[in-house]
């Protein structure tokens, strides 16, 4: 497969304090085709964004049964997937008190539509397309409007 043939997706997430207000920004590119992604929410944490953005990414896909590779900044994300952690705390209910089980469900569902691979990149440096989704995780945080991040808010007991 050629570059210009794979799906290719940057994804970014960015919490304004941990908790605190968040957002996420994604690119995903088709050869020449580029598409972002962005929303904030008023109360999350970085992580939650980190992955919600890998998210919101793989549920914009009317394609299934692909092959794409997801370049984030988050070791979180990468090495709870590629070093199989997810897989573990999947078999164990997540046992131990592992967070954001309803997000690692959620990505963990939507993964059996696709063959993903996960490729690190080095946040706030030299990546025009990871900075471009910094861009968007912030601008969305510090946005109007925000969106509730329902499983946060819940699983932290403070939903209005």
């Amino acid at each position: 497969m050629t570059q210009g043939h794979q799906l290719i997706i940057y994804t970014d997430g960015s919490s304004r304090g941990n908790p605190g207000p968040g957002g996420y920004g994604a690119i995903l590119m088709w050869g020449e085709k580029r598409k972002e992604l962005s929303a904030g929410y008023r109360l999350t944490t970085n992580n939650r964004m980190e992955l919600l953005a890998v998210i919101k990414a793989l549920e914009s896909l009317t394609k299934k049964n692909i092959a794409l590779t997801i370049h984030t900044d988050s070791q979180y994300v990468v090495n709870s997937v590629e070093k199989k952690w997810l897989d573990n705390w999947v078999r164990t209910d997540f046992k131990g008190g592992k967070k954001n089980k309803d997000l690692w469900l959620h990505y963990y569902k939507l993964s059996k539509e696709f063959s993903i691979k996960f490729k690190w990149v080095k946040g706030h440096a030299d990546n025009a397309f990871n900075n471009r989704c910094d861009e968007l995780a912030t601008m969305a945080a510090d946005g109007k409007h925000l969106l509730i991040d329902e499983g946060y808010e819940k699983e932290a007991g403070k939903l209005i």
